[in-house]
Formats: C-alpha cells, structure tokens, sequence
C-alpha cells in the first residue's frame, strides 16, 4: 500500500524529516546539561549505550549511534581518560575490547539521566500517557522496519 505520493510529500508530512528535526531541537536543548558534567551529546549517547549494554565494543557503538568507527575510538579514549569507562580484551580474540562504565561513570551517566528524565517529562506533560506510549511503540516499530529491511532502497 502506498503511504506518500509526489504530490502530497513535503517535509511536514515526512517522517524522516520529522524524527530529525525532532532530534535536533531535542539534542540541542539537552546539550547544555551534559556540558555541565563535561560531556558532549554524543558522549552521553555512548556513555549511556555502555551503561545499559556492558561489553558494548567502541564498533558496536559506532554502529548503534551512526558515528564513524575512528572517531567513535577516540571518544571512547576520552571516556576512558576520564575515568567513567574500562576497557576489557575478550580472551577468545584479543582484537575484541569490551567496555563497561566504571562507578564514576554510572554516577555522571545517572545524574544526567535524571536531568534528561525530567526534561522529556517536562516536553510532554502535556500529552495523554496514552499517546506518549504510542509513540514509542511506533517509533520501536520503525526502527525494527528499518533494521530489518535488506540494502538501500529501489
């Protein structure tokens, strides 16, 4: 079945457009917050990703958050640097380094996590709960389409 047409799509109506810009006001507003723990976004976004997924790799990072493998490892390096994350070779291949986030770093990643908890409370408390959950198991739903679909499209 045919959602869009030529005549009908504009970036209003575009949902790629829209979890974008979505993203971006979103990203920005929250930017200053991780500042204030000396993180960027995409720092937070890692740091997070290793706190919820321990034996994430700096690859499995890259990959999840559409960061570029070589600027993923030197973030990872900052974090480590830091203190908030450790580095663990897997024994089977040594080629393979495990992250997982330290105590120091549980505690940045949880401070920020409540800031951006209240924040995302704060945007929607005007919405009905009810159309905040089906937005995210639509916006799950997407993701799954999308991680499932083979190669680019036609």
């Amino acid at each position: 079945m045919v959602r869009y047409s030529d005549t009908g799509y504009s970036p209003d109506r575009s949902i790629g457009y829209l979890v974008r810009r979505a993203h971006l006001l979103g990203s920005s507003a929250l930017e200053p917050m991780f500042a204030s723990e000396g993180l960027t976004g995409m720092q937070w976004s890692a740091l997070v990703l290793i706190w919820f997924k321990p034996g994430a790799t700096a690859a499995d990072l890259a990959r999840e958050l559409g960061h570029d493998k070589g600027a993923m490892t030197r973030l990872v390096d900052q974090l480590a640097e830091r203190g908030w994350i450790t580095r663990e070779r897997v024994p089977e291949d040594r080629r393979c380094i495990n992250l997982s986030v330290t105590e120091t770093g549980a505690a940045v990643a949880l401070r920020c996590k409540h800031r951006v908890v209240a924040c995302w409370n704060d945007w929607l408390s005007d919405w009905p709960e009810a159309e905040v959950e089906t937005l995210i198991v639509l916006l799950q739903k997407l993701r799954a389409t999308l991680t499932d679909a083979e190669g680019p499209c036609a």
